[in-house]
């Protein structure tokens, strides 16, 4: 079929497999690194705690035949290896069957690992990842040209990135409609990046600017994907653009990098490519429609969602993540709120007492503490503790946990932070946490202070607890 390939898509589909690849990877390194104190046996969440409750056709699992922490440790490895080695084009190596299973290994792995994830991977880019890495498992190597209706299939997802998130402002906070929403969100955004400081001093008019220019790049440019070339590359251009705009201004872990890694897609790149072998096999063209056509009959969900009035943000529909939807900041927070964890070694807890302050990685902690760039890795603690500053419900599943295991110097806890004031040997005897407001210093008070930041203490969050109270509530 001479309409089934696209052989000038051969360098975008390449650098889209190569950046995807590098994107498995940080996700898979994310959930090695933290999931032992997050959900593993002993974890704030335990996964076996969830298995109980959930059966596999509801999350559909390795982790639904078996689980040890030694275990989820190894997958999690295993996906680093296999996203590593499809990085450096092991996957163009093979046979084009032995190519897509390679593919399918990292999207089977990480789909075990978010449906157990529960609250930790209750995030749009987990899905995301998950239905972009599927489609990736059909696109094929260079044993044949790229097939086009995976490349729509790719533009399709893009599509309902920007167009739902664009259609959820405009449906939502009032302040997209009057283009000040940027007045707040770079102060008040989950995870403060290096220059988020620099980017919500910007003169008030740029910022209207800024938020025009997101509502055309949401709103208008993605039905441009769609149109003939070049009109298309310039669509998907200026998307990345766009997307490189929020990398610089926050940490949005690898939410931006993967809708940038979609719109290499939509790219026609000038190369010479590599002869494929004669012929598609027929077997792959019967698949590869096969699977198009189970796609967009799944769209029909998420399309129903985007055009509601009630339209919802980032839910999957299915349990194997194949088709979502998608959105964020419909609603921007006005006021930047921060829950303060302190500990004290005293053994009777005073307001005076020697109250001593745990850091956390990437949310702001000490106001001289100037912020760091962290995405596309995730830094899961951080964010969720973002949501426990709005409101005690969001963290009323794990906080406890959280205070139970700072109260022990439980190593795995105290290696998701920055730093722990008490030795490994010498756990605190009470923690509290407390809530400060967070606001942006101004030009002149980051000169005679070097302060990024200023709070101002609202309430208390907990009382000071010990371990038995925790252990009683728990």
């Amino acid at each position: 079929m001479d309409w089934f390939t696209a052989p000038g898509y051969w360098l975008s589909r390449l650098v889209f497999q190569r950046a995807l690849a590098g994107l498995y990877l940080v996700a898979f390194l994310t959930a090695a690194l933290q999931f032992r104190a997050l959900m593993g046996e002993r974890g704030m969440l335990p996964v076996p705690r969830f298995l109980d409750r959930v059966r596999f056709r509801q999350a559909p699992s390795l982790f639904q035949l078996h689980y040890s922490d030694r275990f989820f440790a190894a997958c999690a490895w295993t996906g680093c290896a296999v996203s590593a080695a499809l990085l450096a084009g092991a996957d163009s190596q093979l046979p084009l069957w032995a190519g897509m299973l390679l593919w399918l290994v990292p999207w089977a792995l990480y789909l075990s690992i978010v449906n157990v994830g529960q609250t930790w991977y209750a995030f749009g880019w987990e899905s995301l990842l998950l239905e972009v890495g599927f489609l990736a498992v059909f696109l094929g190597n260079d044993e044949v040209a790229p097939p086009l209706m995976v490349l729509f299939l790719l533009r399709w997802i893009l599509f309902r990135v920007e167009f739902g998130a664009g259609l959820i402002k405009m449906r939502g906070d009032a302040c997209w409609r009057k283009l000040t929403c940027l007045d707040y969100h770079h102060e008040t955004q989950p995870m403060p990046g290096p220059l988020s400081w620099f980017f919500h001093h910007l003169p008030l008019p740029l910022h209207r600017v800024e938020v025009a220019a997101n509502h055309v790049t949401q709103l208008v440019v993605p039905v441009l994907l769609f149109t003939p070339q070049p009109i298309a590359t310039a669509a998907a251009s200026l998307m990345i653009v766009t997307q490189l705009w929020l990398v610089l201004s926050g940490n949005f872990a690898w939410l931006n990098w993967i809708t940038i890694v979609l719109a290499v897609s939509a790219l026609r790149l000038p190369a010479h490519a590599p002869s494929p072998a004669p012929g598609t096999p027929l077997w792959y063209e019967i698949l590869v429609l096969a699977v198009a056509a189970l796609l967009l009959a799944l769209s029909y969900q998420p399309v129903r969602n985007m055009i509601s009035r009630r339209q919802v943000m980032n839910r999957s529909f299915d349990p194997l993540h194949l088709v979502n939807t998608y959105g964020a900041f419909g609603s921007v927070s006005r006021l930047r709120y921060e829950v303060v964890i302190e500990g004290t070694d005293e053994a009777v807890p005073r307001e005076d007492s020697d109250w001593r302050e745990y850091e956390f990685k990437g949310k702001p902690g000490d106001p001289h503490r100037w912020p760091r760039q962290f995405a596309p890795y995730h830094l899961r603690l951080d964010w969720l503790m973002w949501f426990a500053a709005l409101s005690p419900s969001y963290a009323g599943a794990w906080f406890s946990a959280l205070v139970e295991r700072l109260l022990e110097n439980d190593r795995d806890t105290l290696r998701l932070l920055r730093r722990s004031p008490f030795p490994p040997d010498a756990p605190p005897r009470y923690i509290r946490a407390r809530l400060f407001r967070y606001e942006y210093t101004s030009w002149r008070e980051l000169r005679e202070t070097g302060a990024c930041w200023e709070r101002t203490f609202v309430r208390e969050y907990l009382p000071p607890t010990r371990l038995a109270g925790v252990a009683q509530r728990s």
